[in-house]
């Protein structure tokens, strides 16, 4: 530990939710979202507006934030398995930087057995290696999304239930901890990982008063919804005719749960500056992925449409960063550990795959990504192949390549924002289809990604889950 540790060194903040999606957010434009206190953080902060989910899935995206690598490098290629530890990660950085580090809330790195996640052999974490650094307090469980009177683990498989509406315990405890922490001289770094607005979107899954917000809202269908599943889509991502006539409903319990997390958002917010926090402390605010609610004729996550892969990312740091600032950098999910650290001038372990994009959030006019390379390695939660696609996404373009069939999609983000116009098969666009097959064929290449089926997977992840770099495929 460094003995250096002090109150000089800033403290972090991380919250992030499940499946909010940046366009569902009062300042991104969205008028039916009630949002109040996230957007009050974002005249705060820098809104990065390119934000992205590298992979957007649970499991997939944490291994990803906590490694700073892309998802063929952390082996998390689907959810419903158990992390590899063999990696350097950021708690264990800041741990090593004389910092307490505290975890409350969904964990998802650690179960192996899809469908039985309430039974404590997969829903606790036992304290050492596969908490990934977090070695202070811990009030986590691997994953469950029902909200009312669930449980969480400490350091034994006793769960610990919840009363009442889980966000807000969480947030109570998130309170605690900053109270605590604000007496002592060792900097701290805080993650809040709320399960919401993720589904089931069921009045009874969200407190009655916020309900009652939306449950006389109208809502409509996405522009680009696809009345068709998308022939690419695993079975978490295709909707029933049922599914599909509950959609506009499932959108009220969505932004009702949004309304809810926001006003935990304003809670911790208020706690920070009351406990006298606020000037040394770097607050994110974020998610893990989006929900594309039948737009391109899909449910869910695990694409690579807008809707699915861009999130909110509010950074706050007062009389450091610039407030109320908008940088369009394509800040990917491994950048975040590799920035983070920059920020708080700490040392980035070797094998980081991210890029170091703190100067741009701090502003300055400086080299930054080209583009952010996205994965999609499998199905949700199952081995099962013909679901694998890449894609590579920067300020004006997304790119995109299924392995199964080989289709190539090219959307022209600016001005098709909806993504209706697939412009791979206009020969107009050859020269910047070209360019992007170069660009991703490199990529790929650069971290030894070699496009697998998602079994191969399977097959080459060992006992303590090394993934063995054998195959290549052409």
């Amino acid at each position: 530990m460094n003995i250096n540790g002090s109150k000089d060194n800033p403290n972090l903040v991380y919250i992030f939710a499940d499946q909010l999606r940046y366009q569902s957010c009062g300042y991104a434009g969205d008028n039916k979202a009630h949002t109040p206190n996230i957007d009050k953080l974002a005249e705060e902060s820098v809104n990065l507006c390119n934000a992205i989910s590298g992979h957007p899935v649970c499991a997939p995206y944490r291994a990803s934030l906590f490694t700073g690598k892309y998802t063929t490098s952390t082996g998390m290629v689907i959810n419903e398995i158990r992390m590899n530890t063999n990696h350097h990660c950021l708690a264990q950085v800041l741990q090593e930087n004389g910092y307490d580090t505290a975890y409350i809330g969904k964990w998802h790195l650690w179960a192996n057995e899809l469908g039985n996640h309430y039974d404590p052999k997969n829903s606790y974490t036992p304290p050492g290696h596969d908490r990934l650094g977090f070695d202070g307090y811990w009030a986590a469980y691997n994953f469950h999304h029902e909200n009312y009177n669930m449980y969480y683990h400490t350091n034994s498989e006793e769960k610990i239930m919840i009363e009442g509406y889980e966000p807000d315990a969480q947030t109570d405890m998130a309170i605690d901890i900053l109270r605590e922490k604000s007496q002592e001289r060792d900097p701290f770094a805080l993650f809040l990982s709320i399960g919401t607005p993720h589904d089931p979107w069921v009045p009874e899954n969200v407190p009655k008063e916020y309900w009652e917000i939306f449950k006389d809202v109208e809502f409509n269908l996405p522009v680009n919804y696809k009345p068709e599943n998308d022939p690419h889509a695993d079975a978490w991502a295709r909707l029933s005719g049922m599914e599909r006539g509950s959609l506009t409903e499932w959108m009220k319990v969505y932004y009702a749960m949004t309304a809810n997390l926001d006003w935990n958002i304003g809670r911790i917010m208020r706690a920070i500056e009351d406990f006298g926090l606020k000037d040394n402390t770097i607050f994110v605010f974020t998610s893990d992925h989006g929900e594309m609610f039948g737009a391109q004729g899909r449910r869910a996550k695990n694409i690579f449409y807008e809707e699915a892969i861009r999130v909110p990312f509010l950074i706050r740091w007062p009389n450091k960063i610039k407030k109320a600032t908008v940088s369009d950098v394509c800040l990917n999910t491994c950048d975040i550990m590799p920035s983070l650290l920059s920020l708080m001038e700490l040392p980035t372990p070797a094998g980081v795959e991210g890029m170091d994009v703190s100067r741009c959030i701090l502003g300055e006019n400086v080299e930054e990504p080209e583009f952010a390379f996205l994965q999609g390695t499998g199905a949700t939660a199952a081995w099962e192949d013909g679901h694998e696609w890449r894609a590579l996404r920067n300020k004006k373009y997304t790119y995109a390549v299924y392995r199964y069939d080989g289709e190539e999609l090219l959307f022209n983000n600016l001005e098709d924002p909806y993504q209706l116009n697939n412009l791979a098969s206009d020969p107009s666009y050859e020269n910047i289809l070209v360019k992007f097959r170069i660009l991703l064929k490199d990529k790929m290449t650069s971290i030894n990604d070699n496009f697998e089926a998602s079994t191969w997977y399977r097959d080459n992840w060992v006992k303590d889950r090394i993934i063995i770099k054998t195959a290549t495929l052409n």
